[in-house]
């Protein structure tokens, strides 16, 4: 959802004014990619994000008036062609899910390099998931810790799936990329892209990182298998 010229508009979201600046001087200074705003907590990401319509916004968890978690799931409700690119220095695992779970379609620590934010910043505009390194790992060490208290999506959705989109989707929650799930399965990569689009639409999901989380919710893949 770029714009014309094919910039990535991005808003960034975070409570410390040093962080926000920082972020901004960093990125405007990657190709193809300009902050068009900032805002200084959840409630000024929400209006900022209906005034300002960017591609990504980079989002903070911790923020007062409202938490970016909040935040996030208001945003990608209002607003589904919005990629919600979540940035925090807390490295845990109740963070992690609940910002998947809000809609967030990446997750990156705040200790990235600028090529990496770049980068990231790029992957989720491209409509694609981003999971920083070890997160997939804690998310199923969440569910794990979760147990019976998950909500088991209808079992009808994941009935809908071929055999071969099954395969697919599990493939997903374990972390594998398009390219290592095409070496998987022996087939093209391709392919594998055509498979990930019809399990999204299929089971009306916005990326890869919500199949994931599905997968492990709708019980197809069990944290202790890994």
């Amino acid at each position: 959802m770029t714009s014309g010229a094919g910039t990535i508009r991005v808003l960034i979201a975070d409570d410390q004014q040093m962080v926000r600046q920082g972020f901004t001087v960093l990125l405007n200074t990657k190709p193809g990619i300009e902050v068009v705003g900032q805002a200084v907590h959840g409630l000024d990401a929400i209006a900022r994000t209906r005034e300002l319509l960017p591609d990504v916004v980079l989002m903070d968890i911790r923020m007062p008036e409202l938490g970016g978690i909040e935040a996030t799931r208001r945003i990608t409700a209002e607003h589904p062609g919005i990629r919600v690119l979540v940035l925090t220095t807390f490295d845990l695992d109740e963070y992690v899910y609940d910002a998947l779970r809000a809609g967030a379609s990446g997750f990156l620590l705040k200790d990235a390099s600028a090529d990496q934010l770049a980068e990231a910043v790029r992957v989720v505009a491209a409509g694609d998931a981003l999971l920083a390194p070890g997160v997939t790992r804690r998310l199923i060490a969440e569910f794990s810790r979760l147990d019976g208290s998950r909500q088991v999506p209808p079992g009808q959705r994941v009935g809908a799936l071929t055999e071969r989109e099954t395969e697919v989707l599990a493939l997903i929650a374990r972390g594998l990329s398009n390219a290592e799930i095409a070496v998987e399965l022996v087939v093209a990569e391709q392919t594998v892209k055509t498979h990930v689009g019809r399990i999204l639409v299929k089971l009306g999901l916005r990326d890869r990182t919500q199949a994931a989380v599905f997968a492990y919710e709708s019980g197809l893949v069990r944290p202790s298998g890994y």
